[in-house]
């Protein structure tokens, strides 16, 4: 079952609520592009492939729903809605990715019907979602090709279906190299503050049948210095054009933690997912979200931190490529120089 689809029955946009699980699996349905919008805002969906399909259908929805009868103003209707859609988050730079595409769908002055351009548009949403599932299974392929049997990994966050079309990322070469009967065991890193490892990779992986244990972010080091972990393998929001990856907060110091202790750490990232205009990390912009997600902790039913205390709350963290040692893209793995190869590599997907 796919993250985000389109309900051709009642003309919507559906998406799995990722906030309830791993308790309840619930699909929830939008009639506006604003809806999809604060889906995207709220985290009912993440993940950056995952985002930029919610855009895109979010974007075919603005056209359903749009009462123009002519295309110019339905072409004001949809940048309207690109807008209200691109201001959702920040750092994934396949939401903005997708809008452009679908932008250039509204604007196609080939297209002179109303009708013409709400199926334009519907029919490039669904391409972009089906791609997305594509790209996947090639990354995981190339992933898991260079895995070798009963590899013990290290994951952060959560890369797999839930955070994509259907299949993953990071997650996705996991998967594949489990069907390659490579035997993989995870250690999930719970990823706090949202807890996405503990909540969604978890879940996934008991899914798919594989071997995992969930462990405490702060006990990633130990188990790399330790010996005890083969690979470490992350997903990415936005990568920049030198190889800097912008990914859930907490991948910097895992990468850290991996370079000293000579672990290979991989990021596994679609080419739509790498900013050739960005030509450095740095320069990536950074989410941070409500305090309350930190502040909000409890154990037992007792909030963690004392009444009135003040957090703060970075999503992201930028790791620079000089503690990258592939990056695993839907062409094939690229390594240093990452400023050459990974050029490269997202221009080969676009020929």
């Amino acid at each position: 079952m796919r993250t985000v689809s389109w309900d051709e029955t009642h003309q919507q946009v559906k998406m799995i609520d990722q906030r309830l699980l791993p308790g309840e699996f619930q699909e929830v349905s939008f009639t506006n592009y604003d809806q999809v919008a604060e889906a995207i805002q709220t985290m009912v969906v993440r993940g950056a492939p995952a985002i930029g399909a919610s855009a895109a259908f979010g974007m075919a929805l603005a056209a359903q729903i749009s009462s123009a009868s002519e295309v110019p103003e339905m072409q004001a209707d949809l940048a309207a809605a690109a807008q209200v859609l691109q201001a959702a988050r920040p750092t994934a730079v396949n939401l903005a990715w997708a809008i452009e595409r679908m932008l250039g769908v509204a604007n196609d002055p080939g297209i002179d019907d109303v009708r013409a351009l709400q199926a334009a548009m519907l029919d490039m949403a669904q391409r972009i979602a089906d791609e997305d599932v594509e790209i996947n299974k090639r990354m995981a392929a190339h992933g898991a090709g260079i895995m070798r049997e009963n590899e013990v990994v290290i994951h952060h966050c959560n890369t797999g279906a839930l955070a994509t079309v259907d299949w993953g990322t990071a997650l996705g070469v996991i998967r594949m190299a489990h069907e390659q009967g490579k035997n993989p065991h995870v250690l999930v890193d719970e990823t706090r503050p949202r807890l996405q490892g503990a909540r969604l990779t978890a879940w996934e992986l008991e899914q798919y049948g594989v071997s995992y244990e969930i462990i405490t972010d702060n006990a990633a080091g130990y188990f790399l210095s330790s010996g005890k972990v083969d690979r470490v393998l992350v997903g990415a929001d936005r990568a920049a054009a030198n190889g800097d990856v912008a990914n859930k907060i907490g991948t910097y110091m895992l990468a850290l933690a991996a370079k000293d202790n000579q672990v290979p750490f991989f990021a596994v990232v679609p080419t739509s997912t790498v900013d050739l205009e960005i030509p450095e990390g740095k320069l990536i912009p950074i989410e941070e979200r409500n305090q309350d997600e930190v502040l909000g902790i409890e154990v037992k039913g007792e909030q963690v931190a004392p009444k009135g205390a003040e957090a703060r709350n970075p999503a992201f963290d930028i790791t620079p490529n000089r503690l990258i040692t592939g990056i695993v893209t839907e062409n094939g793995v690229v390594y240093p120089p990452f400023e050459v190869n990974l050029r490269q590599a997202v221009i080969g997907s676009q020929n």
